[in-house]
């Protein structure tokens, strides 16, 4: 298995009638640790457990309540985790009804400040604030509000059938786009190698400066920068390779690609609906 054994034995699944669960799975991964409790093992690398569930699910629900609003170390390396998903990311404030509105405003207000802090976009995702249980609020001074809340949250829920052909779409041409760049780097790199000597030394400087690279490929081809992928994480794996063994991005292979972004899937959506709406 991808995460070990000690993951598979915490791995559990239920079954429970809901017409919900009829066209959906619901993911509830474990509490994030804080304070003392992150010293402990858990026997696997939960935040690369969190990005592969990240990768195939449709919404991302993160949950907080009044009296724990604290970011420990963890739960900051789960929310890095999830960069590159964030439309997929939802908050939920939950247990709201339990302060009275002068701290649930303060509350809100240091939650936003908090996520500001983490999440790259500028916008902090959007987020569904009351209780979430099946039980009487404390305080009913947002009563109104967080019946709303509810039921936006379950609505939500409901859509992402209808939702989830879009989110394919758009994963399928995010990925088409990646492999063009993908190969229009490594297309680059191996153009700047020698063919005898000093392959080595070349390839060093060229790793190095990779982001130059990055640049030029990016001005040539008039590409979008938030379509490059991350950097560093790039370089590394670059560094256990031989450019110079990277085979021809040919202009046929390149055409190939803008073919299937600007005549195939269009006509993919007009034979079987856009599911933009």
């Amino acid at each position: 298995a991808k995460f070990g054994q000690k993951f598979l034995n915490k791995f559990a699944g239920a079954e429970m009638p809901s017409s919900l669960l009829d066209s959906i799975d619901l993911v509830d991964t474990p509490g994030v640790l804080s304070g003392e409790k992150q010293r402990l093992d858990r026997g696997y690398e939960f935040p690369d457990v969190v990005r592969w569930f990240a990768e195939r699910t449709d919404l991302i629900l993160l949950i907080f309540d009044p009296y724990k609003l604290d970011i420990s170390d963890e739960f900051k390396r789960v929310i890095q985790a999830l960069g590159g998903y964030d439309e997929k990311v939802r908050i939920v404030l939950n247990k709201a009804d339990q302060v009275d509105s002068q701290h649930l405003m303060k509350v809100y207000g240091a939650l936003m400040w908090s996520l500001s802090r983490i999440f790259k976009s500028p916008e902090v995702p959007r987020v569904y604030t009351g209780n979430f249980r099946e039980s009487e609020y404390v305080y009913t001074e947002f009563s109104e509000l967080m019946d709303r809340e509810r039921q936006n949250l379950i609505e939500d829920l409901y859509n992402i059938p209808k939702s989830n052909a879009a989110r394919k779409v758009s994963e399928f041409v995010k990925r088409v786009r990646l492999l063009k760049i993908h190969c229009l780097i490594l297309s680059s790199l191996r153009d700047s190698m020698p063919s005898m000597f000093g392959k080595e030394t070349k390839q060093l400087k060229l790793v190095s400066r990779l982001e130059e690279t990055f640049l030029k490929v990016q001005q040539k081809h008039d590409l979008a920068v938030g379509d490059f992928p991350a950097l560093e994480p790039f370089r590394e794996h670059l560094r256990g390779c031989k450019i110079d063994s990277f085979a021809k991005f040919s202009s046929d292979k390149l055409k190939a690609l803008d073919d299937i972004l600007e005549i195939e899937v269009p006509a993919l959506m007009q034979r079987f609906g856009n599911p933009f709406g």
